[in-house]
């Protein structure tokens, strides 16, 4: 699963250009569940997107970036998971000084 989500639904992804069906189906989920993450999260380089950009970017690559049934069913509960993904990083306590 983790080696594969990064591939891209129209074969553009990596490592290995797998396209559509190909792509083992959690890895499609993964990927969708990744990048959400990834463009709505708080990163040290950036703030996370609002929620409206990152809604336009799943519906602008759905099909091609990821599983356009996969993309359906997020925004099916996107609202769901929104509001799970608030409720944990709001208890998160990173300290980089926790780690050395």
């Amino acid at each position: 699963i983790v080696l594969h989500h990064h591939e891209a639904f129209d074969g553009s992804g990596y490592p290995h250009g797998l396209a559509g069906q190909e792509i083992p189906y959690l890895a499609r989920i993964c990927a969708v569940a990744d990048a959400y993450d990834a463009m709505s999260s708080d990163r040290p380089y950036r703030k996370g997107m609002p929620d409206e950009k990152v809604d336009a970017i799943f519906r602008n690559a759905s099909g091609r970036q990821w599983d356009s049934d996969i993309v359906d069913a997020f925004f099916a509960v996107r609202q769901d998971i929104r509001e799970l993904c608030q409720k944990q990083r709001a208890n998160l306590t990173l300290n980089v000084q926790d780690w050395l």
